[in-house]
C-alpha cells in the first residue's frame, strides 16, 4: 500500500476513533446527567407533586398510663425522670429541662404492630421487620353498618369482594384497615379503661377474611380498632397470621376521615431488640380534596409554633397536660 494512502487511511481510522470518543463521552454525560437528575430529584418531585399539598391524618391513640389494655398485661406508669446524683426530678426552672420515666408493663399497648415473633419465635421480631414497611397504599374496609346492628360483627369475605366491586382489586402488598369505630370508645377514666379492655364484645376480623387478604390478595398487614383480632375462644385469626409469618395492626384510630382508597399509609415504630410488639404509629397521607380530615404540611412546621399554656404535671392523671 503506498504510504500517502496509508497515512491517509490512519488519519481517518483516528478521526472515526475520536468521533466515536466524543460520542461516547457526550453518552455517557447525557446519562449520568440523567441518572443524576433521577437520584436527587426524582422522589423530591413526588414529594412536590404528590405530598406537600397531601391531608396527613393520624391513626394514632397517644399513649396514656391508664388507657384500654388487656388485665393480664397491667397497666403502666409515668413519671418524672429524677437525678441519680439528687433523688429529685429535673425541672425547668433548675436544670433547664425535664424528662419522663416511662415504666410499661408490655410491648402489647396502644396502638402497635404485632410482629409474627409475639405468638411464634421462629419468625421476626419487631426489630428484624424490613425498612419496606415504611410507605404502602392504604385500603379502608369499612364495616360501621354491620357493627351498628351486631357489635360482636367481624369482617367476612363477602364484605371485602363487595368492596372490590366499588373500588378495583385490592393492591398486592398494600396495608388493610378495618373501619368499626369500635375506637371511639377509646377512654383514659382508669375504671371505663379497665371495663373497655374486658368487654368480651368488639368488633373482628374472620379467619376467613385474613386468609383471603393474605393468601388471595397479597397484602402486606391488615390493621383493627380493638385490641384483638377476633372473639373465638382461641383467638383464631391472630393465631394463625403470626404462625404463618404475618403481622398486624391493633388499635388504630381515626379511620373515619379517610377515603377507601387513593391513600398511602406511613408506618413508624421502636426498633426494640427482638420485641414482641411495637408501639406504632400510623400516618394516613391521603390526595387533596378527598378529604376535609388531618392536617396539611405548613411553614408552621418549622419552627414550631408555642402555645400560651406550658406542659406541667398532672399528679391525677400522671402525665403532663398543658
Amino acid at each position: 500500500m503506498p504510504k500517502r494512502r496509508s497515512t491517509v487511511l490512519a488519519g481517518i481510522a483516528l478521526a472515526a476513533v475520536a468521533v466515536a470518543i466524543a460520542s461516547l463521552v457526550a453518552l455517557f454525560t447525557a446519562t449520568a446527567g440523567t441518572a443524576h437528575d433521577r437520584d436527587t430529584k426524582g422522589l423530591w418531585r413526588t414529594y412536590d407533586e404528590a405530598l406537600r399539598n397531601a391531608r396527613y391524618i393520624d391513626l394514632t391513640h397517644s399513649i396514656t398510663p391508664n388507657m384500654p389494655v388487656w388485665k393480664g398485661f397491667g397497666p403502666a406508669t409515668f413519671s418524672p425522670t429524677v437525678d441519680p446524683a439528687t433523688n429529685q426530678p429535673y425541672t425547668y426552672a433548675h436544670d433547664g429541662f425535664e424528662a419522663t420515666a416511662y415504666r410499661l408493663a408490655t410491648d402489647q399497648f396502644g396502638t402497635q404492630l404485632d410482629p409474627p415473633a409475639h405468638w411464634a419465635p421462629e419468625f421476626p421480631g419487631i426489630d428484624e421487620l424490613p425498612p419496606t414497611y415504611a410507605v404502602r397504599p392504604l385500603v379502608v374496609i369499612s364495616i360501621v353498618r354491620q357493627v351498628q346492628h351486631d357489635p360482636a360483627y367481624a369482617l367476612q369475605v363477602s364484605d371485602i369482594r363487595a368492596w372490590e366491586r366499588r373500588n378495583g382489586r385490592i393492591p398486592a402488598g398494600s396495608v388493610v384497615m378495618v373501619r368499626s369505630d369500635w375506637s371511639k370508645k377509646w377512654t383514659d377514666d382508669p375504671e371505663d379503661a379497665k371495663e373497655l379492655a374486658a368487654d368480651p364484645v368488639f368488633p373482628g376480623v374472620s379467619l376467613d377474611a385474613l386468609q383471603f387478604l393474605h393468601l388471595q390478595r397479597h397484602i402486606l398487614f391488615h390493621g383493627h380498632e380493638p385490641l384483638d383480632t377476633d372473639t373465638t375462644p382461641t383467638l383464631e385469626g391472630e393465631s394463625w397470621l403470626m404462625h404463618n409469618g404475618y403481622t398486624q395492626a391493633e388499635g388504630v384510630a381515626n379511620l373515619e376521615g379517610v377515603p377507601e382508597t387513593g391513600c398511602l399509609v406511613d408506618i413508624g415504630y421502636p426498633k426494640f431488640r427482638g420485641g414482641l410488639g411495637g408501639y406504632a404509629r400510623y400516618i394516613a397521607i391521603c390526595p387533596p380534596g378527598s378529604t376535609d380530615a388531618g392536617t396539611r404540611i405548613s411553614p408552621q412546621d418549622a419552627p414550631l409554633p408555642s402555645y400560651s399554656t406550658p406542659l406541667h404535671w398532672d399528679t391525677t392523671l400522671g402525665y403532663r397536660v398543658r
